[in-house]
């Protein structure tokens, strides 16, 4: 597939490295040598030097040509008539990013549609909503629903009280069909496997697993955790991720939102009634405890900085917080924050590679979910009518090794998937493929 991405900052940048490595045509373009000279030292793409809202320069990209065109620049508005221009000079699809949630109501998205822009996203937004979904869900890392609901997926690290310590996974045999849930993939020393037969639980293992509805419940008590309501919680950085996640859960929620400049602290004071602003700075490890930062049920870390933000959750966990979420936007900081025992780490760049992975697949793709401490992909297909996957049993599918099929929906039919287990048309599958497999994974269900 031919992709353009305009803009090569943080978010460009990572798409084209995830992109070109999957074996796409990649060219970006941007003003700014110097982030064009990076992305190219890091990735296998065509730099073009210029303005994405240019018609000249859009036509050196070979935009006329391109399957895919993604607008990523830092401004808003660039990115939306340069997605225009885009899909008027012949892109296949054309995507933009955007900074405002007025944007997404359905009346104006189809403003948008007509002006040539097939999809919108604000990773901001669904970052948010990612966080306000774990605090449902307190005692997993990552949580993830699938077919509405009636598969999920839990990800969550094994204390020393798990009953799963030491035992060995169970899943594999044809007389356990009526399974519940199962492991999909575990996470050992920054490494993901896809388990098999005598695999183990160890101690410290992030393990991922695919749970029906009525197991969930069961699935969270094997973390060696429990699920807390969260009554008091504290925001570190008035960002769109904090002041949404305040806007929605201040009516529930007791909140104290900490900034430490102070005239948006003003700001967020007139704008957020019912959620306690206090301007001061977050680093401060008095300050925060003076504020009550021990007596709060949930801690949230989403200022622009990485590194705040570790530490701030650092100093959180270690006042015997519960529940402990920080974005974390630098990749190479990931494994670093998990290791430390932060609970949840969010990555705005994770979630629009999820939100734009599924444009690039040659197969129909009803959802997709880049996993945060992990480079693994789950993804949700409808199995169309004669593909290879209802012609043989799942064992005889010949996936990919480092693939593995999670659970199958069927109407209102929910099953965890084992080896002799038949798949039928127009069944949703979730399945869990690691990187190198997520391109020929498609060709089994379309």
């Amino acid at each position: 597939m031919k992709i353009v991405v305009a803009g090569a900052g943080e978010m460009g940048s990572h798409l084209a490295r995830m992109l070109s490595g999957n074996g796409h045509d990649i060219t970006i373009i941007d003003a700014d040598p110097k982030l064009l000279a990076e992305v190219g030292s890091l990735a296998d793409v065509i730099a073009v030097e210029g303005d994405s809202t240019t018609f000249g320069v859009l036509r050196q990209a070979s935009v006329r040509k391109c399957d895919l065109f993604i607008a990523v620049n830092h401004e808003e508005n660039d990115n939306i008539v340069s997605a225009m221009m885009a899909k008027k000079l012949g892109a296949r699809k054309s995507i933009a990013r955007i900074d405002n949630n007025e944007y997404l109501e359905p009346n104006n998205k189809e403003m948008f549609i007509d002006m040539g822009i097939d999809y919108l996203f604000y990773p901001e937004k669904v970052a948010a909503r990612e966080v306000i979904n774990l605090l449902g869900h307190t005692s997993t890392t990552e949580y993830v629903d699938f077919s509405s609901g009636k598969l999920s997926l839990a990800v969550f690290r094994l204390d020393p009280s798990s009953p799963l310590v030491g035992n060995t996974l169970t899943g594999f045999d044809d007389d356990q069909a009526q399974l519940s849930y199962r492991t999909v993939a575990i996470t050992r020393g920054g490494e993901t496997i896809i388990p098999r037969r005598e695999e183990r639980f160890m101690e410290g293992d992030i393990i991922y697993v695919i749970a029906r509805q009525d197991a969930v419940h069961e699935v969270m008590e094997f973390s060696g955790r429990t699920n807390i309501d969260v009554k008091n919680m504290m925001i570190l950085g008035g960002s769109r991720i904090g002041i949404r996640i305040a806007t929605e859960l201040q009516n529930e929620v007791n909140i104290k939102l900490v900034d430490y400049n102070a005239d948006k602290a003003y700001r967020l004071a007139e704008l957020l009634d019912k959620t306690l602003i206090i301007n001061e700075d977050g680093r401060n490890t008095e300050v925060m405890m003076e504020e009550g930062l021990g007596n709060m049920d949930a801690f949230v870390a989403v200022t622009g900085r990485s590194e705040t933000n570790i530490l701030a959750a650092m100093l959180a966990k270690r006042m015997g917080v519960k529940k402990v979420i920080a974005e974390v936007e630098n990749l190479n900081y990931i494994n670093l924050a998990e290791s430390i025992g932060i609970d949840t780490i969010i990555n705005k760049k994770l979630v629009t590679a999820s939100n734009i992975f599924r444009f690039t697949m040659s197969t129909d793709v009803q959802a997709i979910k880049c996993l945060t401490g992990s480079n693994a992909e789950v993804l949700e297909f409808i199995v169309k009518p004669n593909s290879p996957a209802t012609k043989s049993r799942i064992r005889d599918l010949g996936l990919p090794a480092d693939t593995i099929i999670g659970g199958i929906v069927r109407g209102d039919k929910v099953f965890i998937a084992v080896e002799n287990m038949e798949i039928a048309p127009y069944d949703r599958v979730v399945v869990f493929a690691m990187p190198a497999s997520v391109g020929k994974v498609g060709y089994f269900f379309n």
